[in-house]
């Protein structure tokens, strides 16, 4: 039978099957779990006021922390990851950033941010590919220019926390390694400004992601475009470019110890499992446990030869499912917070059948982005282009205007940053 009870009266082995939420409660996937933590107890009472536990109807209640063998429900194999996944969506209704007090409040539109910050990411492309070249024929690399245009990129990230993430999301440059470090550059000074860094700490965490890969302007491009599986040989030559860059800043001048952890260390994992020197847990530098979340999220949702991009907000749930294994959980969830459940450049579709594109994260309530619509109900194209804000829109019945569902990347063809507003670059 089915009990209800107040969150504050949950023990460690009881089975939880269903709550006072009802977006919990309608989730695919939930079909009850055991408290195994009080982290968990702690989650929900965040979240809720009661819960219905399961209790079998010749067991007492309230019932003993671990009740005998066979009397109660047995556990499924797939329990961890229906915790797994209400968990994630737990973190998608909760608003506060634990922890986090906001240092940063947006000062300029959207718009006119992107305007101002266009040159600065031109720039940067430029002087990226300069360097990279340099890079791959010489053993020391000149950082004036790029560290110099990074500090703008600052100064843009601070005044807007859209605009500068906006260019995070263009495919259109050719050379993959200059591509994801000014992606991996743009997406860690967003998560920077979000964790409240001041800003010489974020020059410096956006000059470490821009040349986290510098080293892999010394492997052989056969293997970095290479569309197949690596053999274990090209594998064991790919991750060389950890100590080649680590090398090439080392010979350089100007470059911070921060930048060179975050060369060396981006590819160490919370739990040891990472390389090149298999640290754990706080013995990987703070930088790097940054760069390398973003690191991972970017090569997720990008296009590269040997793999297809997937969905962002899929991208988070996969890195939430890999907290306190590859990354340090707390960080996990701030990460989450900055990009939003449905980070920019997201193709989705609403309950009222319309697609379209989001097109900025609202940092208060992230399930209500700006949204940029592109197909009606029939599928047909919006002409002119439509942008809606879902904290103020309803559907035809009065209804509040939601998210239904997440697109993969390329559904219906739409190609997410030509309904950015980046037109306004030039």
């Amino acid at each position: 039978m089915k009990k209800k009870i107040a969150v504050e009266e949950l023990e460690l082995g009881m089975y939880v099957s269903g709550f006072d939420r009802p977006q919990l409660n309608s989730l695919p996937s939930f079909r009850g779990f055991h408290i195994n933590s009080q982290a968990q107890i702690d989650k929900l009472k965040r979240q809720c006021q009661y819960v219905y536990i399961d209790v079998p109807d010749d067991l007492p209640y309230p019932s003993t922390r671990h009740p005998a063998a066979g009397k109660w429900p047995p556990a499924k194999t797939a329990d961890l990851q229906q915790q797994a996944g209400l968990d994630f969506e737990i973190l998608k209704l909760d608003p506060s950033p634990h922890n986090v007090a906001p240092r940063y409040y947006d000062t300029t539109e959207l718009e006119d941010e992107i305007r101002t910050v266009a040159r600065t990411y031109n720039e940067l492309v430029a002087a990226t590919k300069l360097l990279m070249e340099d890079a791959r024929s010489t053993r020391s690399i000149d950082t004036t220019n790029v560290t110099q245009i990074v500090s703008r990129m600052v100064d843009s990230i601070i005044r807007n926390s859209n605009a500068l993430m906006c260019f995070g999301q263009l495919q259109n440059i050719a050379d993959i390694t200059v591509r994801h470090s000014i992606h991996t550059c743009i997406f860690a000074l967003a998560f920077g400004r979000h964790l409240g860094m001041e800003s010489t700490e974020l020059s410096t965490l956006g000059i470490a992601a821009l040349l986290h890969d510098v080293g892999k302007a010394k492997v052989p491009t056969e293997i970095l475009n290479k569309p197949d599986r690596l053999t274990p040989q090209e594998y064991d030559v790919m991750q060389r470019h950890v100590r080649w860059g680590v090398e090439i800043l080392i010979n350089s001048k100007g470059i911070s110890a921060a930048v060179i952890d975050g060369a060396g260390y981006h590819h160490e994992r919370w739990s040891g499992s990472g390389y090149s020197r298999e640290l754990r847990k706080n013995q990987i530098p703070s930088y790097a446990q940054i760069i390398g979340i973003v690191d991972c999220y970017d090569s997720l949702i990008s296009q590269s030869p040997y793999r297809e991009p997937i969905a962002a907000p899929t991208a988070l749930q996969d890195i939430y499912g890999w907290r306190d294994s590859e990354f340090e959980t707390l960080l996990v969830e701030h990460f989450i917070r900055c990009m939003g459940i449905y980070p920019i450049g997201s193709i989705v579709e609403l309950n009222t059948g319309d697609i379209g594109v989001v097109v900025t994260v609202n940092q208060v309530r992230r399930l209500k982005p700006r949204i940029t619509l592109v197909l009606m109900p029939d599928k047909s194209p919006y002409s002119p282009l439509k942008t809606i804000n879902l904290m103020h829109h309803t559907t035809g019945d009065g209804r509040p205007c939601e998210i239904d569902r997440v697109l993969e990347p390329g559904a219906y063809d739409i190609k997410p940053d030509t309904y950015l507003p980046l037109m306004l670059r030039n």
